[in-house]
């Protein structure tokens, strides 16, 4: 089982329109909600790899209620959510159809209470034995110490599960910190992280800081892969348009599913590469087609080289 922690929950809500207008009333033409957030994104794809799941996180109100409902109907996937008093959040996601750009709306999640946040730890240790690996994905509901994610990292390596972590600011320096066996930032995030806007430079002062493997989404560009095993690039043969939302979700899945297959690193990279393409042209996070994503496995480059034995 994969176990993929989900703090700040959300139910994603898609609107299609057919051209995004500033200060202009829109007709949707379509709508899509599904149970969202970053693991929650990375769960839907594993299970889609064949994986066994079990989302965790915390779920309130509402809006919460449908986000469960919504996650029962989903073949492997494991609803381990811990319930808190306030409301689970949405994200509004409005794709603009005659230019494929998305604009996203993120709301801030529910207070969580000390309380909650000791329950949420007591579930999380008891999931810990029965993983086989652990992502810990997206921001921080308020009242969530900020070093949180850092905890959460330690008490995997405790019981020798592998962590992988994708999160931003604060959260994300202190969990290095921590030494997560990877984590998964964007070019932004790598940046504001190490200072350098170079990203093999980052990459590799990232991995000083802590971190076991450094995975960079970087657009269009691809990934860069720093490893105790070598450094790494992966590329798609060309780019695609659509919904960027939840890319790099994928990108996760793909990094997890390599880790416990125990694919070498350029397999994991290339799975990656091909499932945060495929989902870009999926309409809604957390999903893919799968004929698309083996037509883009087999164009991904990935190069680089294994480091010296």
């Amino acid at each position: 089982m994969i176990l993929t922690v989900t703090l700040n929950t959300a139910l994603d809500i898609t609107y299609r329109v057919r051209s995004l207008r500033p200060h202009a009333s829109h007709r949707v033409s379509e709508v899509t909600e599904r149970p969202g957030g970053k693991g929650v994104n990375v769960a839907r794809v594993l299970a889609a790899l064949g994986h066994e799941v079990t989302v965790t996180g915390f779920t309130g109100g509402a809006t919460g209620r449908v986000v469960r409902e919504r996650l029962a109907s989903v073949p492997g996937v494991a609803d381990a959510l811990v319930p808190v008093s306030g409301a689970t959040r949405r994200t509004i996601a409005v794709v603009d159809e005659q230019t494929g750009d998305t604009t996203q709306l993120n709301e801030p999640g529910p207070m969580v209470t000390p309380t909650e946040w000791s329950a949420f730890q007591e579930a999380y240790e008891d999931l810990i034995p029965s993983a086989s690996a652990v992502a810990l994905c997206g921001s921080l509901p308020p009242g969530v110490p900020v070093g949180a994610y850092a905890g959460l990292v330690r008490t995997a390596r405790a019981a020798g599960v592998p962590v992988l972590l994708d999160t931003s600011g604060e959260a994300l320096r202190r969990g290095v910190a921590a030494r997560p066996d990877i984590i998964k930032p964007n070019a932004d995030e790598l940046a504001e992280l190490t200072g350098s806007h170079e990203p093999l430079r980052a990459t590799q002062d990232a991995r000083r800081r802590g971190a076991g493997a450094v995975v960079a989404s970087l657009g269009p560009e691809g990934l860069l892969a720093a490893t105790r095993d070598g450094r790494w690039r992966a590329t798609s043969p060309a780019s695609v348009r659509g919904n960027p939302t939840g890319a790099g979700d994928s990108v996760v899945a793909g990094l997890l599913s390599g880790l416990i297959e125990h694919l070498p690193w350029p397999d994991r990279l290339a799975r990656a590469a091909a499932l945060s393409a495929a989902t870009v042209q999926a309409p809604v996070a957390g999903e893919f087609d799968p004929g698309l994503y083996e037509e883009l496995r087999a164009g991904v480059v990935v190069t680089g080289e294994a480091s010296a034995a």
